[in-house]
């Protein structure tokens, strides 16, 4: 089974323009998605796609592999396709699965991608995965920038929101508090299925792309990690996860 990684990454973002190249503890926030994603065994090879040159020429000069996209994309989904095909071309053989992990999740680990390849390679009926991280504070679950997911029995996702669900204003128990964390496997038909999907109304809303897949009938199978992680949208959460990283054993492996 042939797996790759491919970490999506554009300088142009509304709530934090440039920020893969921003940097934390003096490494490109890009730079550390690709050193700790390279560190998990299960892929085959990582590479960074982009639209801007400034992050291509980062990433080969440290070793890495970077792809060139157009800059019209809208979802990195389509960037992760599109590069996964340049990919295979530059093979000569299509990949199984491709692991798309955000250029804004610094604090991935190994662990956390290999937890997310599991059900592929144990359930030909899955398609897609995502993890799913507890949140610790009130203030993180009310952070719109923070995508909730509730959970079914079958640990497919109910529902994902920017908005703190199931809601707690009149449940006096512990209420699950989840988020999602951006490192999405795909079947590598499905990605391609998935990008050929109309926008739904849903995804519009929420500005959350799995529930195109949800609202088409289909499942995104959960998988609970325990792995400690913040996604960066904005100077603050970089400042927070600059805090968090200080002591950080992965980091140490590939700081100069």
């Amino acid at each position: 089974m042939k797996i790759i990684g491919i970490i999506p990454a554009r300088m142009d973002s509304s709530r934090f323009p440039g920020k893969p190249m921003a940097k934390i503890h003096g490494v490109p926030m890009i730079g550390h998605c690709y050193f700790r994603a390279k560190m998990c065994s299960e892929l085959d090879e990582v590479y960074v796609a982009t639209c801007d040159q400034v992050i291509a020429d980062y990433i080969e000069s440290i070793g890495g592999s970077a792809i060139m996209t157009l800059d019209s994309h809208e979802r990195a989904t389509d960037r992760t396709a599109e590069a996964m095909l340049k990919v295979e071309k530059s093979l000569g053989e299509e990949v199984d699965i491709v692991v798309m992990v955000q250029g804004d999740e610094p604090m991935v680990t190994p662990k956390m991608v290999s937890e997310s390849i599991a059900p592929l390679r144990s359930d030909s009926n899955v398609n897609v995965v995502n993890l799913a991280a507890h949140m610790k504070t009130i203030e993180e679950f009310n952070d719109p920038n923070e995508v909730k997911v509730v959970i079914g029995n079958d640990n497919n996702a109910i529902y994902f929101s920017r908005e703190p669900i199931p809601s707690r204003k009149k449940f006096s128990g512990n209420v699950p508090m989840l988020k999602q964390v951006c490192i999405i496997p795909f079947r590598r038909d499905y990605l391609l299925k998935f990008n050929n999907l109309e926008e739904t109304s849903l995804e519009r809303i929420e500005s959350v792309d799995m529930l195109r897949i949800i609202e088409n009938g289909e499942s995104v199978r959960m998988i609970h990690t325990s792995e400690f992680s913040f996604s960066v949208d904005t100077e603050e959460d970089r400042k927070r996860v600059e805090e968090l990283m200080v002591n950080d054993t992965l980091m140490t492996q590939y700081l100069d």
